[in-house]
């Protein structure tokens, strides 16, 4: 069984699909796991400077696990870098600054021909230089259309990370289709089963004031359709709308309406404290490349949790399309919002077979072969 280095999202804070992949490995296995190198250049704003000079004297950002969170298999590394590096000397300064401080880490762990797994394009660069047995490109995003990505520069680290990897993993049928044929098979997201179905405690700041709730907990950004929210809001009067989740936007994009509420980030093993008690679960999503990509996590989680569903489409619904309302306006959503009260609990069987436990041991067998 061989050790592995995996490139992947700051470790901690909301799981990423790699890290509950990860998590499910033998334990026997060694990783180092490097948090983000990034995927853009800082523009000249306080909160990019600051994320630049985080990736430069290699400081994670806030929300990354403690110790007691992280599985003793796993070493995590904060590398200092040039994050998302365009020209032919800036990426070669960030490969050497970034081998540098590697290479005797992974002599450290007496870690020898690991496989090199990435869920990032911009380890593109790496690849060939850690002695590593065998490349994975796990690509969970169309990089070509996620808001707040150097898309020029990260589509010419992906087309060279795509040609060193001896095989690429696709979230979707929408992303695998990018890529050669020959090497790229589909790795659909899955659902930690157990946190999402079993009954947990209705959480403190839950608003308890008689109304139904419509909830919705992931990233406040770009690919929220915020009118469809508004009228809806406004169309439903009677009801509650809660918003969980950090804020990616530089101004708050909710509505400024009595009965819509924001709550913040949470962590993850808290979210069934609250989508098992709102009335229904929201996919409230604009229509656009990257959702057109996009095989949302909290899809499976929602489905998990048992409330109904109401939901913009997308192409990944449809595997699950008998268990979501789908809607095209605001009047449609509203109208599937007060039907839901008339709607039976989702059981948990329904994603029984999507577990991460599954999928990962799906990633094991691939491993063995690589």
């Amino acid at each position: 069984m061989r050790d592995m280095i995996v490139f992947g999202e700051d470790f901690g804070g909301l799981p990423s699909s790699t890290q509950h992949l990860i998590r499910h490995l033998p334990k026997m296995r060694k990783i180092i796991w490097v948090n983000s190198i990034g995927l853009r250049q800082p523009k000249l704003n306080a909160n990019d400077c600051r994320r630049a000079v985080s990736k430069l004297i290699g400081q994670p950002k806030q929300g990354f696990s403690t110790p007691s969170q992280v599985p003793d298999n796993v070493h995590i590394v904060n590398l200092r870098t040039i994050p998302a590096p365009s020209s032919h000397i800036s990426r070669q300064l960030a490969k050497t600054m970034m081998l540098n401080q590697l290479l005797p880490i992974l002599a450290e762990h007496h870690i020898e021909k690991p496989i090199l797994w990435s869920s990032l394009p911009t380890v593109a660069d790496l690849c060939g230089h850690l002695n590593e047995s065998g490349v994975i490109y796990y690509c969970g995003d169309d990089f070509s259309a996620l808001s707040g990505v150097d898309h020029h520069v990260v589509a010419e680290h992906e087309e060279k990370m795509v040609k060193k990897a001896n095989l690429v993993l696709g979230a979707s049928e929408a992303i695998c289709a990018k890529f050669p044929h020959n090497k790229t098979l589909l790795l659909p997201h899955g659902v930690d089963v157990d946190l999402f179905s079993q009954p947990a405690p209705i959480a403190l700041d839950f608003p308890q004031n008689g109304k139904p709730i419509a909830g919705f907990y992931g990233s406040l950004s770009n690919w929220l359709d915020y009118d469809l929210i508004n009228f809806v809001a406004l169309n439903l009067p009677g009801w509650d709308f809660l918003f969980i989740g950090p804020n990616e936007m530089p101004y708050n994009p909710l509505p400024k309406l009595a009965n819509i509420h924001y709550l913040g980030p949470k962590p993850h093993n808290q979210l069934p404290c609250y989508s098992q008690h709102w009335q229904a679960s929201l996919l409230p999503f604009k229509s656009n490349k990257q959702i057109q990509a996009c095989n949302p996590l909290k899809l499976l989680e929602y489905l998990a949790a048992g409330a109904p569903i109401v939901a913009t489409p997308f192409p990944a619904l449809e595997r699950y399309s008998k268990y979501v309302n789908v809607v095209e306006s605001a009047h449609e959503m509203s109208e599937a919002l007060k039907m839901t009260n008339y709607e039976p609990k989702h059981s948990a069987d329904i994603v029984a077979d999507d577990s991460w436990r599954a999928r990962s041991q799906f990633v094991r067998s691939l491993l063995d072969m690589i």
